[in-house]
């Protein structure tokens, strides 16, 4: 992988994916440091070797501040992980515009704001790793969660791009799919508010579609797997444009939609999401 004088940032260090990265690799003997909402009130494990700064990433200021903090103190980066996002489930209809925004602003212009505050460090140095942790849903989206599928989709858009932009300066970009994981993401998930009400007229589909994915999620796979599938993206020679992890059956889904026609697509997903 990189070697032990390598300096990581990896985002969303306090709980789930972020924090099994962070605290993997400064065990590996990297110079980690790790960024969550407020190291304050966490209570950190006894193998947590990584820094652990402040930064919220839907906050302009705060990411700014963060990010100059690091690089006074590191001189550099070699590698940014930016594993921070949340979820939204509810239908598309009664999803209200302010928590759709909310969800938008964490997942993707949270993930935009991180990776410009890095870039320009970078792009100077003519080197550098950048490895956005996204989700399965932003190559085919997920009844009942369309606003987080449309910030993965975008994720998905932004790392294509930024990776073209970004080659003739040696910066490297690529993004890891998730699959459903074992992680505190599921009890983290925001459900719309009005996805509770009785009279919804998408309450039965609602409720059998986020049973499912709450399903997966309780025999999810190890945070470790994912480490492992970064560490995995990092050694390669040149660092993979996209590389998915989860369970098998979850990831053949998803990436059937390169021989299924959409009809048969859509036919597969309404079963697997108990849509009749």
């Amino acid at each position: 992988m990189e070697n032990r004088e390598s300096v990581f940032a990896v985002t969303g260090a306090s709980c789930g994916i972020g924090n099994a990265c962070a605290t993997f690799l400064a065990k590996k003997g990297s110079k980690v440091y790790g960024f969550c909402r407020s190291p304050s009130s966490y209570v950190r494990k006894a193998d947590e070797f990584f820094e652990l700064l402040p930064m919220d990433q839907t906050d302009q200021a705060s990411v700014t501040k963060a990010a100059e903090k690091f690089l006074a103190t590191t001189g550099r980066i070699d590698v940014l992980v930016a594993c921070a996002g949340s979820g939204l489930a509810g239908a598309v209809e009664e999803v209200d515009m302010n928590e759709a925004r909310a969800l938008v602003d964490v997942d993707f212009f949270g993930t935009l704001r991180v990776i410009k505050a890095f870039l320009p460090k970078m792009r100077e140095a003519s080197s550098g790793k950048i490895i956005i942790v996204g989700a399965l849903e932003g190559l085919v989206a997920a009844p009942f969660q369309g606003i987080y599928s449309a910030a993965q989709s975008a994720l998905e858009s932004i790392s294509l791009s930024l990776r073209m932009e970004m080659a003739p300066f040696g910066v490297e970009v690529g993004i890891l799919e998730l699959g459903s994981f074992r992680t505190e993401f599921g009890q983290r998930r925001i459900t719309a508010a009005s996805a509770s009400s009785i009279s919804s007229v998408y309450k039965k589909g609602f409720e059998n579609a986020l049973g499912v994915v709450e399903r997966d999620e309780a025999v999810g796979i190890e945070p470790l797997v994912a480490v492992r599938e970064i560490q995995a993206m990092l050694a390669s020679r040149h660092l993979p444009a996209r590389r998915s992890v989860g369970r098998l059956s979850r990831r053949l889904l998803t990436f059937s939609r390169r021989w299924r026609s959409t009809a048969a697509l859509e036919r597969r997903l309404r079963m697997y999401y108990r849509l009749g």
